[in-house]
């Protein structure tokens, strides 16, 4: 039973991996993971592999060329399909690079097999696979002892056994290449039957491993859901209250527009945290608006806290430097609630977002005399630029400004109340400066 290749035993194995390999590469087309295509091209070469012992005689010349460079090609599919299910590129970084240019090797000594083949004879090709070989078995043990060492999950764990399952019974048949398939026969076996049963027994246990991790992405993303439902449940009943607060309407339209962004994009745990930080700061200002001051330290609080959300949303992100004097302190100084976050904003929309590359905004506080100076700085395109692309006139002011620029003079009864905006471009640079000097009113 065991010596003949077109019995029950080797024909049910060969079967059972062309069917698992046309279920993984349906899945790929349906859901475009590289995981399943990986691993049902290493499936298909692993089948291509084994089927040249029920091959007519008329079709074996051809595996005189293929048999080698098929299993190189199938390892290299293994190797890309281990990077996908280990997510290599974040929990190896190091690693990584080794297996992505073991993977070219493989693609090379492929193709270098056939034409080995070509001017030399499968002989010669037996010899360099049995130099080749050990190198590669060397490699997979170490590659096994940095995945169990480096990567505490299940899945790693389970990948290793498969694994190391088919290396260990495949090497059982290599030994055929040093003491002569006899032995084997003798025994009442043939000497491929170890890669036949090491090939099926792993991939029984890769397709339980990928079954998990579907199992475990659908868990989470159940998860994400109801913790969403449960967000844009709390949003809801802010949103009423919140409109009342003195925040900007106009951030508020830009932050719903960003949840309905992140979802209608399906990226459920970007739009829950943008939820729950939205929340957190709706509720901050809604404690914060019951007074017609805060200290300047809760405004920065609630600053970063905004400022944050909007780096989500800005492409490529931004930098955001907050640099305070040494003598300035904070928890001493009254200002209106949120009377810095226009200006902010106006740097973001009307400045950095408008450039590329690098992009920051510079926030400087400091005491100049009985005064302080809040001077908030950004490289974008600069406030004239500005309002020539917007068709605004020179008297008209950015949205929310007047506003946060009458609620200041009304709080210091317009005494040493400057806000002053300049543009700052130059033939080397861009940007818009705007400076609020108010006096210094301790809490």
């Amino acid at each position: 039973m065991l010596l003949d290749f077109h019995s029950e035993i080797f024909s049910w194995i060969r079967g059972g991996l062309f069917v698992l390999f046309v279920y993984h590469l349906l899945i790929y087309f349906q859901n475009k993971s590289k995981l399943y295509l990986y691993y049902s091209l290493y499936l298909f070469a692993l089948s291509i592999y084994l089927i040249k012992h029920v091959v007519s005689d008329a079709y074996a010349g051809i595996f005189l060329y293929t048999n080698f460079s098929v299993q190189f090609l199938a390892y290299a599919a293994y190797i890309a399909f281990a990077r996908e299910l280990l997510d290599s590129r974040t929990h190896l970084i190091k690693w990584d690079r080794y297996f992505e240019f073991a993977t070219r090797i493989l693609v090379v000594l492929a193709a270098t097999f056939v034409l080995i083949q070509v001017f030399f004879d499968y002989n010669f090709q037996t010899k360099a696979f049995a130099i080749v070989a050990p190198i590669l078995s060397f490699f997979t043990l170490i590659s096994y002892y940095v995945i169990l060492t480096k990567i505490k999950d299940a899945s790693a764990l389970y990948f290793v056994i498969g694994s190391f399952i088919y290396v260990f019974l495949a090497n059982i048949s290599f030994l055929e290449i040093f003491i002569g398939a006899d032995t084997f026969l003798n025994l009442g076996v043939q000497p491929m039957f170890f890669v036949y049963l090491g090939a099926i027994l792993q991939c029984i246990i890769f397709s339980v491993i990928i079954g998990f991790i579907i199992k475990r992405i659908e868990q989470k993303s159940k998860n994400a859901e109801v913790r969403l439902a449960v967000k844009l449940k709390e949003m809801e009943e802010l949103k009423m209250t919140a409109l009342q607060s003195q925040m900007n309407p106009h951030f508020l339209f830009n932050s719903l527009n960003s949840i309905n962004n992140f979802v209608i994009k399906n990226e459920v745990e970007k739009a829950s945290d943008y939820i729950t930080k939205f929340s957190k700061l709706i509720r901050v200002i809604l404690n914060s608006s019951s007074s017609p001051t805060s200290k300047l330290s809760e405004e920065l609080d609630i600053l970063a806290l905004y400022v944050k959300m909007e780096q989500m949303r800005v492409s490529g992100g931004f930098d955001y430097v907050v640099n305070i004097d040494d003598n300035v302190n904070l928890d001493n100084i009254k200002v209106p609630p949120l009377f810095l976050q226009p200006f902010i904003e106006n740097s973001i929309w009307h400045g950095i977002m408008k450039t590329d590359g690098h992009k920051f905004i510079k926030l400087t506080i400091k005491l100049e005399e009985d005064n302080v100076l809040c001077v908030v700085t950004d490289n974008g395109i600069g406030i004239n630029k500005a309002k020539e692309l917007s068709h605004m006139s020179q008297k008209r002011k950015f949205f929310g400004i007047e506003a946060t620029e009458n609620r200041i003079r009304m709080l210091y009864q317009n005494k040493n109340v400057k806000i002053e905006t300049k543009d700052i471009s130059d033939e080397s640079k861009t940007g818009t400066e705007v400076s609020i000097l108010f006096p210094y009113i301790a809490v």
